[in-house]
């Protein structure tokens, strides 16, 4: 059976239930320090372009045309290396995308969980 990809927000605390703690922004959070996100990876190639993430300036109500441009990024060869090391590591245990974003569940933390929860098998 394959293991969900999870996602939540860098500043609540680290569990164990995590599994690999996967920070998915192209900018490291504020006030954040290393030893305390606890990150396995930094995987800022994944993360959506500086000119989409400035269109969806995370306002809920245009999240889905976010996620249809968003899905249609990750289709591009610059994001090959980043998704093959997110798809080797979820096949090997749980994996939790991680996001500074104050609303996961429309961020791209969110919309990359389903991206890859829709194309593993």
């Amino acid at each position: 059976m394959a293991v969900r990809v999870e996602y939540r927000r860098i500043y609540e605390d680290p569990t164990p239930q995590d599994g690999k703690r996967v920070l998915v922004d192209r900018l490291w959070p504020r006030g954040m320090s290393k030893e305390k996100a606890e990150l396995d990876e930094w995987l800022r190639d994944v993360a959506p372009s500086a000119d989409l993430r400035r269109w969806y300036h995370h306002d809920p109500e245009r999240y889905e045309e976010f996620r249809r441009r968003y899905f249609a990024e990750l289709e591009d060869a610059g994001h090959e290396a980043a998704l093959h090391r997110l798809r080797d590591m979820a096949a090997h245990g749980k994996v939790t995308l991680l996001t500074a974003t104050k609303d996961a569940d429309h961020s791209e933390a969110a919309a990359l969980a389903q991206w890859l929860d829709r194309r593993r098998g």
